[in-house]
């Protein structure tokens, strides 16, 4: 066999495993893999603000990372600051509510916060609120918050800690269904 067959045969094996190579890439199985599991978009340093069917602020949302799942079309954020605003005509007082992680439903009415939960009321109609947990739950159209892990709640002159919180954030009525702790502490005249 000269040079030359070995050459042409040396070649032509190389063009077919490219080929091969080229055509295992383009295969459907390997885009579906490498696509799974990625957002459709992120964002980053962002302020987000969500409506409620009226066109009404539901909830505003600060973070340094949110991304979305295109399948679940649910939110993954980062350490989020959610700003819960008080409805015209309410008594109730905004809230501000703090994690290290949060998680937003597709249709924007369950918001799941992990991490260090912080959750504050302004005080405008009633005591300053704040609560802190591990785990928090809340649904923004409902107006209420809930939690199966331990909660401490201050106000003004008491602390109140337990396990399996319920709350009305339109009406600050809470309810703990075990290992209700109550602490009143003199408030300075």
């Amino acid at each position: 066999m000269s040079w030359r067959a070995i050459l042409t045969l040396v070649l032509l094996a190389g063009a077919v495993l490219s080929g091969l190579a080229l055509w295992s890439q383009r295969h459907p199985e390997h885009s579906t893999e490498a696509a799974a599991g990625r957002p459709d978009y992120v964002l980053h340093d962002f302020e987000l603000i969500s409506l409620d069917e009226n066109g009404r602020e539901s909830f505003t949302l600060r973070a340094p990372r949110l991304a979305r799942d295109p399948d679940q079309k649910t939110l993954d954020i980062a350490t989020p600051l959610f700003l819960i605003p008080t409805q015209p005509g309410s008594t109730s007082d905004a809230w501000q509510i703090r994690s290290a992680t949060g998680w937003v439903s597709a249709d924007g009415s369950e918001l799941r916060l992990r991490g260090k939960v912080a959750a504050t009321s302004d005080g405008r109609n009633g005591p300053v609120t704040t609560m802190a947990t591990d785990q928090l739950n809340v649904f923004p159209k409902a107006k209420r918050a809930e939690s199966a892990t331990l909660v401490t709640i201050r106000r003004p002159g008491s602390i109140l800690r337990g396990r399996g919180l319920e709350v009305s954030l339109a009406t600050k009525q809470y309810s703990f269904k075990s290992e209700v702790q109550t602490r009143y502490v003199p408030t300075r005249r």
